[in-house]
């Protein structure tokens, strides 16, 4: 029997490090958390030192009493959880349980950390025990029980002065108002118009432009051209001095170097893939994740990437080794530069783990890899060109500027740029993406240029331009500017988006977060009522506290008793003096145009829109965006009439949005929806006789529905597709996406659950969302 047990996070990975470690040992996981705090009011008693009162995990039992089981006929427990706090907490939760039952009795116990699933990595880690850390246990006490107290007061307060179902968060909140404050600085945004003046040339039969930079002997700033009339006359002015040529006043020549960036941090990581990708925060987690614990290569279960929630860029001196050795042998000695690359982390917390994100192995070049899912390929090729172009030489950059002026008019200035790579160094291998764009060294080629040459001019063009607002975060901007403020860890920021998603308070536009009107009501009473805890200093200062507890700098209940006594104060406080009306109403400064009274911008089930303080008296009532000087007659629907009694039908708004209802309500109530239903070309199963159509629910959800509703009221919620069961034969399965186990046909019967994979069609993409 193995005189060893070693217990890990994920059961992906038991079978590869008991492989690599023999039969004395096995390994068991704990399936994630094995403890947490009970789930109600109470579970942090901030009077008894924010003592914390846990109870199992019901889902976990059977994990903790198989540990149990096998430590009867073993002497020695490693606990392997990953190697940041959340991992320490667990191997210490997993050991109090344990300890509780006397199964520790007579055991030597040791924590060890995998930075990688590699053998040679596992082996020197057993060899190497240490014990567990309370000072890392303690700084994830401390954020669990800050996150439980604002949870736990501020969410019931939303509930009170909102709707129920809201929450708010010490992190997750703080990101909100980024997002609320971008949308608000959008929508105050004023353009402001400017011109530009470029000049299409001709030298040597190349095809060049040029900007003007000087006018009149005068400097072109953003605004000096700001109307048509204007860029017209300037546009009039040069074309008369240039007769057609413009004269090479001066050649400026530049060499200069570029660096490659560090290997990737979590966040980095988060950022590239996706710009590069398309990935959302959370699926690069869980595609690393796979990538650390073991993928299948040749029959051979491998880690090939270290662990992925670092904010370190160092990189141990073995890989560096290997990376270079990689570099030399795929791409030339040339490209390993005289000594190796050293990066420094910008983080001063940096302490999760020892390395950046790289390859276990730097020899596994991504194009020698099989049996890589899709996703999975993609993520390790951007991390293992990202680690090997980190350690390569500097790309050479020659740039090259011309100043053009017209003979006779040194007063009148145009420039061209260009540039060339020399040597491409490591961007032969990798070039980092940019946030609206891929990367953006120009590589226009300009003829060579002697001064004094002259070129053809071939036109001059007024080109007219408007100031841009801010643009809306990205995930990757996001998480990058989260990062810049210390707001938050690598390990929460795909938490801190889904978290955001799942309340409601954002949603996707084009990949970009727009804030919904929960949201910004929620933002709007934190920012006015609790300012200090929603402050992007005073987060990132929290978080630094929480770095000096890990560090064993300071103790934990102090920096909980600091935060918590102001902080209650101030709930209960707010309890009592804020009124719902407050929170959920926004002056907007007109009159009711049927009472006279003050018109307020409210929230309601449906989302905001404008109503009469003068409700229920006065009901007057619009949406949000609607002109309020517009007719407020229904709309006719011209050439039909109510099936039913003939009179006139019309466009009304309900509460679930607009529809066609008879003139004649309420003593004729036909409706019927504004938009046609769908057909799908799939008979209903139930009937055997009408089609089902795709339909949007009043809370507008789709689902498919028979069209012989109501007569028949068969509904799916999936796509169907006519294709019988193979287990029960229902004529028709439907096309769902899971998680787990990603796209599939299933049975739309309960009783029955047939499932099977449903690959992607040919040329469908995937999004990435």
């Amino acid at each position: 029997m193995p005189n060893n047990v070693v217990v890990v996070e994920s059961p992906a990975k038991a079978k590869t490090i008991e492989k690599y470690l023999g039969g004395d040992y096995k390994v068991l996981a704990s399936y994630g958390h094995v403890r947490d705090l009970r789930p109600k009011e109470g579970a942090v008693d901030p009077d008894a030192d924010f003592s914390m009162h846990y109870e199992a995990i019901e889902r976990n039992h059977r994990h903790v009493d198989a540990i149990a089981k096998a430590l009867k006929k073993a002497d020695n427990l490693y606990l392997a959880t990953d190697p940041d706090r959340e991992g320490e907490a667990i191997s210490w939760h997993l050991y109090e349980l344990l300890q509780e039952r006397g199964a520790l009795e007579g055991k030597h116990v040791g924590r060890v950390v995998f930075h990688e699933i590699t053998k040679g990595a596992i082996q020197e880690a057993i060899a190497e025990p240490r014990t567990l850390s309370d000072d890392l246990v303690h700084a994830q006490q401390a954020r669990r029980a800050l996150d439980y107290l604002v949870g736990f007061n501020l969410s019931p307060l939303l509930w009170k002065k909102i709707r129920r179902g809201l929450s708010a968060g010490r992190v997750q909140s703080p990101a909100l108002r980024l997002i609320v404050e971008r949308e608000e600085a959008i929508e105050a945004f004023q353009p402001r118009e400017y011109w530009s003046v470029e000049a299409d040339l001709t030298a040597q039969e190349q095809g060049i432009a040029a900007r003007l930079t000087h006018f009149a002997g005068e400097k072109l700033e953003q605004f000096s051209i700001t109307d048509e009339a204007r860029a017209t006359e300037v546009r009039e002015t040069l074309e008369k001095a240039a007769s057609g040529q413009l004269t090479v006043h001066q050649v400026e020549k530049k060499q200069r170097r570029r660096n490659p960036s560090a290997p990737f941090t979590t966040s980095t990581l988060q950022q590239e893939a996706s710009r590069k990708l398309g990935f959302s925060a959370s699926k690069t987690m869980t595609v690393a994740q796979q990538l650390y614990e073991g993928v299948d290569i040749g029959g051979e279960t491998v880690g090939l990437i270290t662990y992925m929630r670092t904010d370190s860029v160092n990189l141990a001196d073995e890989a560096v080794g290997e990376l270079r050795s990689t570099i030399e042998q795929r791409y030339g000695k040339d490209k390993v530069p005289g000594k190796p690359r050293s990066f420094k982390t910008k983080s001063k917390n940096a302490q999760e783990a020892h390395e950046a994100i790289r390859p276990t192995g730097a020899e596994r070049a991504p194009d020698t890899l099989q049996g890589l899912t899709k996703d999975q390929q993609r993520l390790y090729d951007l991390i293992w060109k990202r680690a090997v172009a980190s350690q390569m030489t500097h790309a050479t950059i020659n740039t090259v500027a011309v100043d053009l002026i017209p003979d006779g008019e040194p007063g009148h200035t145009f420039r061209a740029t260009g540039s060339t790579i020399e040597d491409p160094g490591f961007m032969a291998v990798y070039r980092e993406g940019q946030d609206d764009g891929e990367d953006k060294d120009a590589e226009r080629i300009l003829p060579p240029l002697a001064e004094g040459e002259t070129v053809t001019l071939d036109a001059v063009r007024p080109e007219q331009h408007f100031t841009e607002p801010p643009p809306r975060y990205t995930e990757a901007t996001l998480v990058r500017t989260l990062e810049e403020h210390g707001i938050g860890r690598p390990s929460t920021y795909a938490s801190i988006i889904a978290t955001l998603q799942q309340r409601e308070y954002v949603e996707m536009d084009r990949k970009r977060f727009i804030p919904t009107d929960v949201g910004r009501v929620v933002n709007r009473f934190l920012t006015n009522h609790f300012p200090q805890y929603v402050d992007y200093d005073f987060t990132a200062r929290l978080e630094d506290e929480l770095d000096e507890i890990a560090r064993g700098e300071r103790d934990w209940v102090p920096v909980m008793r600091e935060f918590w006594e102001p902080f209650h104060q101030q709930v209960e406080e707010k309890e009592q003096s804020v009124s719902r009306s407050e929170v959920t109403q926004e002056d907007i400064g007109e009159a009711c145009p049927e009472c006279g009274k003050p018109l307020v911008k409210r929230l309601g089930r449906r989302g905001a829109f404008i109503g009469c303080t003068g409700y229920p008296e006065c009901r007057y009532t619009r949406n949000v965006d609607e002109d309020p000087n517009a007719p407020r007659e229904p709309e006719k629907v011209e050439g039909r009439s109510c099936p039913e009694c003939g009179g006139d039908l019309i466009i009304r708004q309900g509460r679930y949005g607009k529809f066609i209802g008879c003139n004649n309500y309420p003593e004729c109530r036909h409706v019927e929806p504004l938009e046609k239903p769908e057909p799908t070309g799939v008979t209903c199963p139930e009937c055997g006789e009408g089609e089902l159509n795709k339909r949007k629910s009043r809370a507008g959800k789709t689902f498919y529905s028979c069209s012989r509703y109501p007569d028949c009221k068969y509904a799916v919620f999936d796509p169907p597709i006519q294709e019988p069961c193979p287990r029960c034969e229902w004529p028709i399965l439907t096309v769902k996406t899971t998680k787990k186990r990603g796209r599939e046909k299933a049975c739309p019967r309960k009783e029955c659950r047939y499932s099977e994979p449903y690959p992607e069609e040919e040329g469908e993409e995937e999004t990435g969302e």
